[in-house]
């Protein structure tokens, strides 16, 4: 999950509120205080910080508290609250026309995964039905156009381009020609610094000349506090209509990058989770602090379930909820994994377990993902749904047949017989932060 650290640090200190037996002042402050260190670490601007932990403190101690709620969730609803203003409040929905092309510019420093966003991207769009083009307009990087060629490729993204062109308004105005027909362009641009100055009036050139719906920021989401003073040189030089933060997928200072919303006032549209193609979300404040937090991100997975295609029966989905599966429903959605996302990610994904995943869950690996569909299929039908029956002998013949060691066939059932206590230990749990019953069926 994205700043992992950051989310641990904020579920920790709500957890100490949760646990005590009455909530006062030094409880909010103690709070608050928590609330700051875990910002700060993250690398959010200290006044911004200063700004946020002052509203918690307030509206935590001063607002009345609404019926129905106890004092506990009424401070849970306001840390939940303001992380969600910090980051843009509202999610900015993608307003296509119809029948129409739509032209994204995407600018940036050098560096910041401006031309790996290009591809991400652009496979959304296609994804979603809508034919669309890449254009390198690039011609300041040496190899820019060969490296976005490459990638446009792998993901079936047609490109233009030219490796010898040194004009890139004269390149990007052809490839707007050639692309005509297209539902959604994606431009490229050259890689800018804040002070490179003959850089930044091309760019703005660019913008004017060729009228995009929209210039998408793209930022670095490990430069830290840096982003803020980025964000604001590219506002001042041209409009910026969203921003797009990459390399989200692990990085300690990820909150100087989101913070950049704040400074200019620009939403976040993307971010960037990964290195593959298909590791874009788009950005809801809420659901991305509902993660921070530990309620879960049930809407997004319910996205990338669909996107993928995959479909369960309401009445398997129940039994699966329960804890009721065997080695061949595991098997089935080991199989639709596949093109949904990392293991891990997913279940970081679910309301209350977040910050609970027994460890050695989140060692699963692609690798082993790999390998456990072959185990299953080794071995007979019967072993599949009674799973104790798996003798020594058993286990050994299995692993044979799957080309494996007996290690591994182990490593697999006791993944599974943890799986199933930890789905039905969360069926008996109550969500901190929800106050419902995890998962009910």
């Amino acid at each position: 999950m994205v700043l992992e650290r950051l989310g641990s640090s904020l579920y920790e200190a709500l957890k100490k509120v949760l646990r005590t037996s009455i909530v006062d002042e030094e409880n909010v402050k103690e709070l608050v205080r928590d609330i700051q260190r875990a910002l700060l670490q993250a690398d959010v601007n200290v006044k911004l910080v200063l700004e946020i932990s002052k509203r918690i403190e307030e509206k935590a101690l001063k607002e009345k508290v609404p019926p129905g709620i106890s004092r506990r969730e009424h401070i849970i609803k306001v840390v939940y609250e303001e992380l969600t203003r910090f980051l843009g409040e509202k999610h900015l929905p993608l307003k296509l026309k119809s029948g129409k092309r739509n032209i994204f510019m995407l600018v940036g420093i050098q560096g910041s995964g401006k031309t790996t966003t290009c591809v991400k991207m652009a496979k959304y769009f296609q994804k979603r039905g809508l034919k669309t083009a890449l254009i390198c307009g690039d011609t300041f990087r040496p190899g820019a156009y060969a490296q976005l060629q490459q990638s446009a490729k792998k993901a079936n993204i047609p490109i233009y381009g030219d490796s010898e062109a040194k004009n890139s308004i004269k390149i990007t105005l052809n490839g707007l020609k050639k692309t005509e027909n297209y539902d959604v362009v994606i431009i490229d641009t050259t890689g800018r610094h804040k002070n490179e100055k003959g850089l930044i009036e091309e760019m703005m050139v660019l913008e004017k000349t060729i009228n995009p719906d929209e210039v998408v920021l793209v930022i670095d989401g490990t430069i830290g506090q840096q982003a803020a003073t980025q964000a604001t040189a590219f506002h001042e030089a041209t409009k910026v209509g969203s921003i797009f933060v990459a390399k989200l997928d692990g990085s300690a200072r990820g909150g100087g990058a989101l913070s950049a919303v704040a400074v200019i006032g620009v939403p976040i549209r993307f971010i960037g989770t990964g290195e593959k193609v298909g590791d874009i979300e788009l950005f809801y404040p809420s659901r991305f602090v509902g993660r921070l937090l530990g309620m879960g991100d049930l809407e997004s997975l319910i996205e990338k379930v669909k996107g993928a295609e995959v479909t369960m029966p309401e009445k398997k989905m129940r039994a699966f909820l329960r804890g009721k599966f065997t080695l061949t429903d595991m098997y089935e959605q080991f199989e639709a994994m596949k093109n949904i996302g990392p293991f891990g990610k997913l279940l970081k994904m679910l309301p209350g377990l977040s910050y609970n995943i027994p460890d050695e869950m989140m060692k699963i690996t692609e690798d082993r993902l790999q390998k456990w569909p072959v185990i299953i299929q080794s071995m007979t039908l019967d072993e599949r749904e009674s799973p104790k029956i798996l003798t020594s002998s058993r286990i050994r013949r299995v692993a044979r047949g799957a080309g494996t060691s007996e290690k591994e066939v182990k490593e697999l059932l006791q993944m599974y017989s943890t799986m199933r206590k930890m789905v039905k230990t969360l069926r008996r749990k109550r969500i901190p932060f929800l106050g419902k019953t995890f998962l009910k069926a």
